[in-house]
């Protein structure tokens, strides 16, 4: 069984010298603090972060691995900033099968997307700051592919729990 929970990055500021660069807004990183706490509380706990490295994802994933107390290091993929549904198919596909449970932090609309596909989900749009946790009866990433994936948690800053 191998589980992945998508994270997109909390709220980021509009402004900045190029959208790589935008960093998280106050609000963005109180909602990140606030999303770890309820995956602590639930103990959902992740082996592996993987992060794109853009200034807003990489902030989400720190704030997350610090208010969770992971003590792994966080891996960040520069082909998740502006990624494809293949992209990130290709980074799941290639995880070490002796991991179990990761996290992966990354941008909208590519990451509903891939949780659609994966999950054989409507979902619309994950908010910022949203997790869409999805279980995969397989034994290797390798053989996750569309519409196999069951999913276990749709959260977000704004939701009443």
């Amino acid at each position: 069984m191998k589980t992945i929970y998508f994270i997109r990055h909390a709220k980021a500021k509009k402004v900045a010298a190029t959208d790589f660069d935008r960093a998280l807004s106050p609000k963005g990183k109180e909602a990140a603090k606030v999303m770890a706490t309820r995956l602590k509380n639930k103990n959902i706990l992740p082996e592996l972060i993987i992060s794109s490295p853009a200034k807003r994802t990489a902030k989400t994933a720190k704030i997350i691995a610090k208010n969770i107390n992971f003590s792994g290091k966080i891996q960040f993929e520069n082909s998740l900033f502006e990624a494809t549904t293949q992209d990130y198919l290709n980074i799941i596909n290639h995880i070490d099968s002796s991991l179990n449970t990761i996290f992966i932090v990354g941008h909208n609309d590519t990451l509903t997307q891939i949780c659609e596909i994966l999950s054989d989900s409507h979902i619309g749009d994950i908010p910022t700051g949203g997790v869409f946790g999805i279980e995969f009866d397989v034994n290797e990433f390798k053989d996750i592919r569309a519409k196999i994936g069951r999913v276990l948690l749709f959260d977000y800053p704004k939701k009443i729990e």
